[in-house]
């Protein structure tokens, strides 16, 4: 078989799929990418069994059919060093000798046979339904950050996805930090809901991001989810496992409210956190009328920074500590210019909401446990 594409659309392929691959694969077919040519279309396949991606192209020009792996790093390797030019591969379908042509180059390189490539997933008995893809980009850009990577807790290295018959919502914890994301524009006919792998939430994250116009039909069941958009279809499992109830931990009654500039907050953090203690990366917040003190210290150094912000603050006054690292992942995932932080006492978790989102069909809340204090 033998096919001619533009070098650029196919790295472009190439390089989507080129995360789905894993380091370390238990079967050195997972190495490789799968081409399959038939009926005028190439799909090119990666896989590691947890996670299958698809895409599907139109050579220029196509001679056979046919299966063949190549594998996936020496053909990327390659395919970086091209300018913009017509490749054509030929497949030896007896030797699954691979050539390749582009411009003066000729390069050889093994192929190999595509009998023990995994086989693609097929859903029995799906739910079906079709959602924007700038939704999807955005909730898994707002909730992948606070996902765990807690080995004896699978459950929450995922994104849990819930759809009802008023929004949907995205939830994702590591039990010190908490974000739910919820889009009152998604519904869904029948309740339900899963939880979404890590990496097949990048590879969409990646390839959905500036998709403004495109919708993703997703597919559903117990096991498995699929997502097809244009020419790419994913597959992955889902992780199985009940998803702690995020709602009991979030606070209703937070009394003492800041309301404060979120990049001038930003900013202030990333400053004074570069002296705090380097195991807890504690921030001290202290607010009285309108006026926030930031502070860190690192005894072990004699370290010390302080900050003075102004801010809106209603309540009485408090002083509650938060590990600056977590505080800086939620204020980088806010848009908003000002956010707001709802506090009830100095030992139970702080929420954080936008002001004025432009976007009011977009639901957000970020939740973040206190650091104990040191006196």
């Amino acid at each position: 078989m033998k096919f001619i594409l533009s070098s650029l659309k196919l790295l472009k392929s190439l390089q989507a799929l080129g995360g789905v691959i894993g380091s370390n694969n238990t079967l050195p077919i997972l190495d490789d990418f799968l081409f399959s040519l038939k009926e005028g279309k190439l799909s090119i396949t990666a896989s590691d069994l947890e996670t299958t991606m698809i895409i599907t192209l139109e050579p220029e020009m196509q001679e056979g059919e046919g299966d063949v792996t190549i594998p996936a790093r020496l053909l990327l390797d390659i395919m970086k060093t091209f300018p913009d030019i017509p490749v054509t591969i030929d497949i030896n379908s007896d030797t699954l000798m691979v050539e390749l042509t582009a411009g003066e180059g000729r390069y050889k390189l093994s192929g190999h046979k595509s009998d023990e490539f995994p086989q693609i997933p097929v859903l029995d008995d799906p739910t079906e339904m079709e959602l924007p893809a700038e939704v999807l980009a955005n909730g898994f850009e707002k909730t992948i950050f606070a996902t765990g990577i807690d080995e004896l807790r699978p459950v929450m290295s995922g994104v849990l996805i819930e759809l009802s018959e008023e929004y949907m919502t995205m939830v994702a914890t590591d039990a010190h930090k908490l974000v739910r994301y919820r889009r009152m524009d998604v519904k869904s006919d029948q309740a339900a809901s899963f939880i979404l792998p890590k990496k097949p939430i990048n590879q969409l994250k990646n390839i959905l991001s500036g998709k403004t116009d495109a919708q993703v039909k997703l597919a559903f069941n117990p096991k498995n989810a699929a997502f097809s958009f244009e020419n790419v279809r994913l597959v992955c499992r889902l992780i199985e496992g009940k998803y702690p109830n995020y709602e009991a931990v979030i606070p209703t009654t937070n009394p003492n409210k800041l309301t404060i500039d979120r990049l001038s907050l930003l900013n202030s953090i990333r400053r004074v956190a570069i002296f705090s203690n380097k195991a807890t990366h504690q921030v001290r917040f202290k607010m009285t009328g309108q006026e926030l003190m930031l502070s860190a210290e690192d005894l072990d150094y004699y370290n010390e920074a302080k900050e003075r912000l102004v801010c809106s603050f209603e309540g009485d006054d408090m002083e509650i500590g938060f590990n600056s690292r977590f505080f800086q992942e939620m204020l980088n995932n806010m848009d908003t210019d000002t956010v707001q932080l709802e506090m009830s006492a100095p030992n139970r978790a702080g929420i954080m909401v936008p002001i004025d989102n432009e976007n009011k069909e977009e639901d957000i809340l970020m939740l973040i446990m206190p650091v104990m204090l040191n006196q």
